[in-house]
């Protein structure tokens, strides 16, 4: 445990902060897998609709700091594609 005040201050943050961050990681893991299920369905509406979803909460994670700006343009990238596969 941790001894000085700023330690203490330190951990609350990194407590406080690692919340956040695991709320906006699964927010946008449980979208993603959404879109993959509807997508594997061929509802093509629901998927157009979803895809907004994934991109807003990739595009937040992004903004946050949770994952990087690369990674989100990959899983962007991905996530279109699953609309254009699910077109076809």
């Amino acid at each position: 445990m941790p001894i000085t005040q700023s330690a203490k201050k330190a951990l609350r943050q990194s407590i406080r902060r690692r919340t956040h961050n695991l709320k906006r990681s699964s927010a946008y893991k449980l979208a993603a897998k959404e879109l993959a299920k509807v997508a594997k369905a061929g509802d093509i509406k629901e998927v157009s609709k979803l895809l907004a979803k994934v991109y807003k909460a990739i595009d937040k994670a992004a903004k946050t700091g949770v994952i990087k700006k690369n990674k989100a343009a990959r899983l962007k990238s991905s996530a279109a594609k699953l609309l254009r596969l699910s077109v076809k």
